[in-house]
């Protein structure tokens, strides 16, 4: 099977005040398959967020894309120019913010936003922009469709104003859509009925899609792959199976072990430190050697000296690790 999306050695940094260039991304590869889940996971300042706005060249006016290829149905994103990505961002692929209270329009009914996504790529009659309208929010919204396209969004829940931001995403039928931490201010209930709403447009559309987050737990039973960034650098990547049952970089165990755990037994109150990561992955990247090596608990000299490459565990495993090294 060839990738829908293949992106190949991407490098993204951004312009100091002073004039310098910070890198944000390095050295990114991989691909998306058809129909695939791909979790991108990692913490705040990992680079999740430029890797999603890098996809479809949306970043802020200093990022600059200094090296890298992102190939889609046989164009190069980072290379077409203004009218070519016109036809791609919305239709083909769709890209999902991580804040509806900030990405939907307050003064606007939310049926009126959705539809005016039709509107921008289809040349459509009033008519038949109203009625692929209501056929999005059967998809989205089963149970009240109508009453939810006729609200306004302070009318919504978050997880409602969510669903809209979704139902902006799949309007005109796009085949990779892009969800940065679309569940980021959600209460746990709401955000497995968001994760529930993705696999059944995945099931009836075919979607293929990157789904950012920082919590692991989300991506057990929903991912089928998933990609660790630190530092802007992928640390591992493999199968969901393997590394949310077995994770290897030190990084990724680190992110599983800060996962708060719930009591078995009801009304035990007893409190327990919840494990951290040390440091400021902001503040501590050294100069050369492992990015992650000042925060590492499993550090061994030779991390100092120079950055580890990517090891193969198996066909569809690599780690970044010097532990693995042969």
């Amino acid at each position: 099977m060839i990738a829908i999306l293949e992106i190949q050695d991407l490098h993204v940094s951004y312009r100091s005040s002073g004039g310098g260039l910070c890198p944000a991304l390095t050295s990114v590869s991989f691909g998306l398959m058809p129909g695939e889940i791909m979790g991108v996971l990692g913490e705040s300042g990992s680079g999740k967020s430029t890797l999603a706005g890098s996809l479809v060249r949306l970043l802020p006016a200093n990022a600059r894309i200094t090296r890298g290829a992102v190939q889609f149905e046989g164009t190069d994103l980072l290379r077409a120019n203004a009218d070519e990505l016109r036809q791609i961002r919305g239709r083909r692929i769709s890209l999902i913010f991580q804040e509806p209270s900030l990405a939907l329009h307050p003064t606007m009914r939310v049926g009126e936003q959705v539809r005016q996504v039709l509107a921008a790529h289809d040349s459509l009659g009033k008519g038949a922009l109203n009625e692929q309208t209501r056929q999005v929010f059967d998809q989205v919204f089963p149970e009240e469709p109508d009453r939810i396209s006729h609200s306004y969004p302070h009318q919504l829940s978050g997880g409602q104003r969510q669903r809209v931001l979704i139902a902006q995403a799949i309007a005109c039928g796009p085949s990779v859509v892009i969800a940065d931490e679309p569940t980021a201010s959600l209460d746990p209930t709401t955000q497995m009925e968001i994760l529930g709403v993705f696999r059944n447009l995945r099931e009836k559309l075919g979607l293929a899609m990157i789904f950012i987050t920082h919590n692991p737990a989300l991506l057990c039973g929903f991912a089928d792959r998933v990609l660790v960034l630190y530092a802007g650098k992928v640390a591992e990547c493999g199968s969901a199976e393997t590394v949310l049952a077995s994770p290897r970089h030190p990084y990724t165990k680190a992110l599983f072990h800060s996962i708060p755990t719930v009591f078995d037994r009801p009304g035990n109150t007893r409190k327990t430190k919840l494990p951290a990561i040390l440091g400021d992955s902001a503040r501590s990247l050294p100069i050369r050697g492992c990015p992650f090596e000042p925060r590492c608990t499993e550090k061994m000299d030779i991390c100092k000296e120079r950055e580890p490459a990517a090891v193969n565990l198996s066909a569809s495993h690599t780690v970044s690790c010097f532990k693995y090294e042969s």
